[in-house]
């Protein structure tokens, strides 16, 4: 039945197109990596220069309330190619090598690491690939244990596994892929060449013929920082006056705007543009060793906004409206089941979802006809590095409506937050407002409960 009704939803649309155009569009889901939601032009950074990004923004629908499904890469990115919840896939952090332990000097146990991405999971690639979409990935998968080297593809677990025709394990000229942190191999006003980009344009060239997804998923902007072009640095050294950390994260966020524009460049392609749809994203939100999330409060490890709130840019032309802006909350598992009824697709495994399509919302942003209880969250790990920080113990988190609240494991204590009027989540209402304190915490273990989620328990 589901699949009859995104069939169905698919040719509606097209029956409003001329037959040229009635086509199954192109995907291409372009993933940035630790880029926060306020480190570019369209969301308000004036200072780093992102004109690639710009551009597409004004081509697009920007969505200001996007979220990632976790503040952590693995976990995130399973529940996008998925359309499953980290709390529901038992994906709650980052993979691992076969051999690792957890920390034992925490007062809770926290689960144990999942290393694979379950084979019996159907990913975006196996959906789209079914239906005759030519698939491929180029770029960051970290959903397998680290296999020979760090990040590795597995021949098991790798994207190989999980419906991409093809898959470039590259790491173009992010500093993964070089130890000599030296400035070199660049000129004034050059960026260095990017193998990975290279690799994606290459898919993007070579598919044209026929409906494709591709998958660009990059490096950037994780750390290790660095950049080889010492012109880059020093435009933004002048910039920050002398802030040589800042100069070095701008840089590498401007890098990344060139790759991205490198790839906008071959879908602007006439024969490409009107039928391919763009959806630009974060993986969660910026890293605080390098990067400020303000005026979102907390970052890359935690459940606050500057946690798990993303950029998220979407373009179809002559679909969707140029310039035009969703206010709406989505989360990163919906992106799944958008893009089937958009591409009319019909999902084949039956496993259950989270996520739900906001194609309706790029028809109608402000949202008529479109009713969800709320959004939750899930992440009851330490983070290894940071064990004393009380922002990163275990915690999960659920948004209804405006309102926020965030539930720590250890103490049994939960933070309230009006969005509305305090975004910065800066006042804690929780002890003010008790009972509508109570009423989320019951409602967030209901969902915890109703997906069998794994949760810390006292040593």
């Amino acid at each position: 039945m589901r699949g009859n009704v995104l069939r169905r939803s698919f040719l509606q649309t097209a029956a409003l197109l001329p037959a040229a155009e009635a086509a199954r569009p192109n995907i291409l889901l372009i993933l940035a990596d630790d880029l926060g939601w306020a480190d570019t032009g369209p969301y308000g950074n004036r200072v780093i220069e992102t004109p690639n990004l710009d551009r597409l923004a004004g081509e697009s629908m920007r969505f200001t309330n996007a979220y990632s499904s976790a503040p952590i890469c693995s976990p995130a990115r399973a529940a996008l190619l998925t359309g499953r919840s980290p709390a529901r896939l038992h994906f709650e952090f980052v993979t691992k090598y076969a051999d690792s332990k957890p920390t034992t000097v925490t007062p809770l146990r926290h689960p144990p690491f999942t290393l694979n991405l379950p084979l019996e999971e159907e990913t975006i690639a196996e959906a789209l690939g079914g239906a005759g979409y030519r698939t491929g990935i180029a770029g960051k998968w970290h959903l397998n244990a680290h296999h020979q080297q760090y990040l590795g593809y597995s021949p098991e677990y790798g994207p190989g596994r999980q419906g991409f025709d093809f898959a470039a394990e590259d790491r173009g000229s992010h500093p993964y892929s070089y130890k000599e942190r030296t400035f070199d191999g660049c000129g004034d006003g050059v960026y260095p060449q990017d193998t990975l980009t290279k690799g994606a344009t290459g898919f993007l060239r070579e598919n044209r013929a026929r409906p494709f997804f591709l998958f660009a998923s990059h490096y950037y902007v994780h750390t290790p920082v660095h950049t080889r072009c010492r012109w880059l640095v020093e435009k933004y050294r002048n910039k920050y006056g002398g802030d040589a950390k800042r100069a070095m994260y701008a840089a590498f966020v401007e890098t990344f705007d060139h790759y991205v524009g490198q790839l906008l460049k071959e879908v602007d392609d006439p024969g490409l543009r009107r039928n391919t749809i763009v959806l630009f994203t974060s993986d969660n939100g910026g890293n605080p060793e390098v990067t400020s999330n303000a005026p979102l409060r907390g970052s890359k490890w935690n459940l606050y906004e500057g946690g798990v709130r993303v950029p998220m840019l979407v373009r179809w032309p002559g679909r969707v409206k140029a310039g035009s802006q969703c206010d709406v909350p989505v989360i990163g598992h919906d992106v799944f089941p958008t893009l089937c009824e958009i591409a009319g697709v019909a999902r084949r495994g039956r496993l259950p979802l989270d996520g739900r399509s906001f194609a309706r919302l790029l028809r109608a942003p402000r949202g008529r006809g479109w009713n969800r209880d709320a959004l939750h969250w899930h992440f009851p790990y330490y983070i290894p590095e940071h064990t004393a920080t009380p922002d990163y113990r275990p915690q999960s988190s659920i948004r209804k409506g405006d309102w926020k609240l965030i539930y720590y494991y250890e103490d049994d204590r939960a933070e309230l937050f009006d969005l509305r009027a305090d975004p910065g989540e800066q006042h804690d209402l929780a002890g003010s407002m008790q009972p509508k304190a109570r009423e989320l915490v019951g409602d967030l273990k209901g969902y915890l409960r109703s997906v069998d989620a794994r949760l810390p328990v006292r040593r």
